[in-house]
């Protein structure tokens, strides 16, 4: 088969996800409100801009998802965070992230994952 510049093979012109797609569509379903700065579907990553909820304004959040496999495995995903606290005198700084941050966005996208896979018709 042939393969495209960025890795993905190309069958009759069509090109296919370089990771598994329900991975894929979890991730962007389940980071839907954080602005997107860049999103890789042939290397599986995602890279979200910083983002500040409304009722915190002094603390922002960026994350990165990297999608490691072509098939749908609890350790099919890796999701990191960032944090960043704002000092009164409106400079950023980094800061720590709760322990299980990461791990709650990893099982959210798993979830959903699971969830478009079944309401595709797949088992």
């Amino acid at each position: 088969m042939p393969e495209t510049a960025g890795g993905s093979t190309a069958i009759s012109g069509t090109r296919t996800l370089g990771v598994n797609s329900y991975l894929w569509h979890a991730t962007l379903d389940t980071l839907a409100f954080i602005p997107l700065a860049s999103a890789d579907p042939f290397g599986g990553v995602v890279i979200t801009d910083w983002y500040t909820a409304p009722q915190a304004p002094t603390e922002r959040m960026k994350v990165t998802v990297y999608i490691l496999d072509r098939n749908l495995r609890a350790d099919g995903i890796k999701v990191a965070v960032f944090r960043q606290t704002k000092d009164p005198t409106g400079v950023w700084a980094d800061a720590p992230v709760a322990n299980d941050t990461s791990l709650k966005l990893e099982d959210a996208i798993l979830t959903r994952a699971r969830e478009l896979r079944l309401a595709s018709g797949g088992s």
